[in-house]
């Protein structure tokens, strides 16, 4: 009987696939946040957001933006005048 209770034991954590060291490290870490838990150390606290400074807007451009049809229409007529 009792071997095979050492058996069923691990197996079962074979199973589960926490070692003695992944289970001491949980167990420590959860001391470690009840521990700050109860000085008072807040997990959603950040610091105070530093203020950012913005870029203003870009300046308009000057520039005249004609339709596809007039623009070829001026270069046809610029080049027939050249030629």
């Amino acid at each position: 009987m009792a071997g095979d209770m050492a058996k069923r034991e691990q197996k079962n954590q074979e199973e589960h696939g926490e070692g003695l060291l992944v289970g001491a490290a949980k167990a420590i870490g959860g001391l470690a946040g009840k521990v700050a838990a109860a000085v008072g150390v807040n997990e959603h606290e950040t610091s105070p957001a530093t203020p950012t400074t913005k870029s203003g807007k870009l300046a308009p451009k000057n520039k005249s933006r004609l339709p596809r049809r007039e623009k070829k229409a001026r270069k046809k007529a610029a080049n027939l005048r050249a030629a």
